[in-house]
């Protein structure tokens, strides 16, 4: 019988998706919603969706669930030697020092890479893309983002800043 009017059938709940909603998966049609992962439930989209059949999951319950296991599995590969224990054969041990680095680092890309985060000036506490605002070069909190005489919220058309400190452009 002719599908009148009516969009595909979801896979994971079996009612119709319109063309606006749809999100395919090796050849199977799903609503933005129903597109989560069958184990954790987090929502996926085309960079972490992981497909195994009809089943569809995030990356990393697919590896969990169909990745390889068994013993060492996750382990560095050991050696067999049929060589005698040797001696000491000359070799004298070095003491071993921590690595420390050469350099700080404190560039915006090294924290956007690997988790770290600017300060604000004013409460130096972490500053967090949904709550930033920058002048004068550096990060502010919104509620930080005032002025340090009269406590004014400021705009980017109404501040000025001297020796690091934010005040209105009328001061």
């Amino acid at each position: 019988m002719p599908n009148w009017g009516g969009g595909a059938k979801c896979a994971a709940c079996e009612k119709t998706v319109y063309h606006a909603e749809e999100i395919q998966c090796n050849g199977r049609s799903f609503h933005k919603t129903c597109f989560i992962c069958m184990a954790c439930r987090k929502g996926l989209d085309s960079t972490t969706v992981a497909a195994h059949e009809s089943e569809i999951y995030c990356k990393s319950c697919y590896g969990k669930k169909y990745g390889p296991k068994g013993y060492g599995y996750g382990q560095g590969a050991g050696a067999l030697s049929s060589d005698p224990p040797s001696e000491n054969l000359g070799v004298q041990p070095q003491e071993s020092k921590a690595h420390q680095p050469s350099t700080k680092p404190s560039s915006n890309k090294f924290a956007q890479k690997f988790g770290g985060s600017d300060r604000c000036p004013r409460c130096l506490k972490a500053v967090y893309a949904a709550e930033k605002v920058m002048s004068a070069g550096k990060p502010w909190h919104k509620t930080c983002f005032r002025c340090a005489i009269c406590g004014k919220s400021l705009e980017s058309t109404n501040v000025t800043d001297k020796d690091g400190e934010l005040y209105c452009k009328g001061m």
